[in-house]
């Protein structure tokens, strides 16, 4: 892994928790992380309710699209953490991979998404801690 890893989130529309996910990455690790998304079968637009959850917490995904997964994306990603994209995601050897086990928040409003945001940050914070350890107290 570089000075600057990669770090890719996967889920199938790339519209919910792929975003949320990549979102708090860029919003907690600055520019040290290069942070992506993309799914399986993206669909047209980032899920209303999670880009509400999001500004809530002041964290902007306007401005995000979802796009398609593609080999060359996952090839490049130090770090890949799919959450319920199934056997869709190629693999790749000496890449570190997660599956991350959330709620799915398409067609849920921004109440229901609130918590499976709040559930990703902590993973997120996770993710990071583990990528400069010792940035640790």
């Amino acid at each position: 892994m570089s000075d600057r890893p990669s770090v890719l989130f996967v889920c199938v529309h790339n519209a919910g928790r792929s975003q949320m996910a990549a979102g708090w990455l860029r919003h907690l690790a600055g520019d040290r992380v290069e942070v992506r998304s993309a799914g399986s079968a993206p669909a047209e637009n980032v899920n209303p309710a999670a880009v509400e959850a999001m500004r809530e917490v002041g964290v902007d995904l306007t401005d995000q699209r979802p796009k398609l997964l593609g080999h060359d994306t996952v090839e490049s990603s130090d770090v890949v953490v799919t959450m319920g994209c199934g056997d869709v995601c190629p693999v790749f050897p000496g890449k570190r991979y997660e599956d991350w086990k959330l709620e799915d928040p398409a067609g849920r409003g921004v109440d229901a998404v609130r918590p499976i945001r709040d559930e990703i940050r902590a993973r997120v914070e996770d993710l990071l801690a583990g990528l400069f350890p010792t940035d640790r107290p």
